[in-house]
């Protein structure tokens, strides 16, 4: 019931209004995807601490960036920061049984939770958790339709812009550690055509072509 209401409550805020978005988040029960301490809050509109500093986004961002990425059946996705895995679960809806998502999370711990979260939910076939520096990407899969950040990056890393196909999408926070803006950027031969979806608040992208601060630099 919670569920519902808060999915509701996203389409009359205007933040999701495609069937498959609104049919995915639906379908994943975000309170899987949260420490039992704070289940309770599990369908607040708000993002939520999950523990090594990290956050799972707010049901409105994860909204606004599906419909944003433009998703199509059986497709190959690329997100970079799993946190739990909700938000790979609620793509993975989307792209179907013959789609594939594959998520770069640093953090070991938080990896181990999200694979056991996508096991519970049935979802592990086509959600692959990997350990890694997400700044650089997952050349091993590349290249795929889409590529979602899921955590705020000083500049559009390279690596990324190189393992996305011709005609696909990339969805990346940019910006300081208080505010960024959303880009929804399309690859277009050589060229990248950014478009400004609005500002956001995402915890930085640490690695190789992260925020220079988390590197102590």
């Amino acid at each position: 019931m919670k569920k519902k209401r808060m999915v509701q409550q996203l389409i009359e805020d205007g933040h999701i209004r495609k069937k498959e978005v609104i049919d995915a988040m639906e379908s994943v029960d975000r309170h899987i995807f949260v420490p039992d301490e704070i289940r309770d809050s599990a369908y607040v509109d708000s993002p939520l601490p999950i523990g090594e500093g990290q956050t799972i986004s707010a049901p409105h961002m994860v909204g606004i960036m599906a419909e944003c990425l433009e998703l199509d059946k059986d497709q190959k996705v690329l997100e970079i920061g799993t946190g739990f895995g909700y938000h790979a679960a609620v793509i993975a809806k989307i792209v179907g049984e013959n789609g594939k998502v594959y998520t770069v999370e640093r953090i070991e711990t938080l990896a181990e939770r999200a694979r056991a979260n996508l096991e519970k939910i049935k979802l592990s076939q086509i959600v692959t958790v990997i350990v890694g520096d997400g700044s650089k990407g997952l050349l091993e899969y590349a290249p795929y339709d889409r590529i979602f950040v899921a955590c705020a990056a000083p500049d559009i890393p390279k690596p990324l812009i190189e393992q996305l196909k011709d005609g696909g999408i990339l969805l990346i926070p940019v910006g300081g550690r208080w505010h960024q803006t959303l880009f929804q950027c399309r690859k277009i031969g050589n060229k990248i055509e950014k478009k400004d979806m609005g500002g956001c608040v995402f915890v930085p992208l640490i690695g190789e072509y992260g925020a220079r601060e988390e590197r102590g630099e």
